[in-house]
């Protein structure tokens, strides 16, 4: 695929193995913000194209040659065990890790440090909303997909669906993520990019490194939903009716 300015952010996630690595170090929004053109997005960020691209193409020339799976080919099944796996089970221990951390942390600092005090607000606020949302996820959208699924390769009738069509939970999921990318962008600025201050103990810079890890984790979780799992279903769906 040739990429251009007219590429769309999401197509080049797809298309380049590390392209969301790039767009992560540009702060370019690949998961949520993934319909913008590379033009729009450049233009947000403060960034030329031409040099988003340069940066792309030599991020991929660079790359080793590893097998890794592409989430284009795999079952949806598959992918969905994938994000169970590797991000709802990462997301849940986290939200409990850095909870603690953030209540040790303002214990310490807190007095000199009153931003913690925003981080801690916007870090329960961001639990609040992901937790529901990984309920409904696990125990009405994946189920679902994955009966469709299964019902399509066993050339049986689609399942009975609750919810009238799979893009009815789907837009609830997909503004979910965008409240949560918003929460993300918030944490990011109050904590100066997650820069621990020169005063900042072991437990503070564990807690503003584990808050970048997390966002980081989330962007590739939703960019895997968004932009891969979600339309595929719907795809799916489609061709059952």
């Amino acid at each position: 695929m040739t990429i251009s300015s007219t590429t769309t952010v999401r197509e080049a996630a797809l298309a380049l193995s590390q392209a969301t690595k790039v767009f992560e170090g540009l702060k370019i929004d690949y998961c949520c913000g993934g319909e913008k053109t590379l033009e729009e997005a450049c233009a947000k960020a403060g960034l030329e194209p031409d040099n988003v691209m340069q940066l792309l193409a030599q991020a991929e020339a660079q790359a080793e040659k590893v097998s890794a799976p592409s989430f284009q080919n795999e079952s949806l099944t598959e992918l969905i065990t994938y994000i169970l796996d590797k991000h709802h089970v990462y997301t849940k221990s986290e939200m409990s890790r850095l909870g603690e951390l953030v209540k040790k942390v303002i214990g310490a600092h807190g007095q000199n440090h009153r931003e913690l005090q925003t981080v801690s607000s916007l870090f329960r606020q961001l639990c609040a909303d992901l937790e529901p949302h990984i309920f409904k996820e696990e125990q009405i959208l994946f189920p679902y997909i994955q009966a469709l699924e299964k019902s399509h390769v066993e050339n049986r009738p689609a399942p009975f669906i609750p919810f009238g069509t799979v893009n009815n939970p789907i837009r609830v999921m997909m503004m979910e993520h965008d409240t949560v990318g918003d929460i993300l962008r918030e944490l990011r600025r109050v904590t100066s990019d997650h820069t621990v201050p020169q005063d900042g103990c072991m437990s503070y810079q564990s807690l503003y490194h584990g808050l970048e890890a997390f966002e980081t984790d989330l962007h590739q979780h939703i960019h895997l939903e968004n932009n891969i799992l979600f339309p595929r279903a719907i795809e799916l769906e489609e061709s059952r009716t």
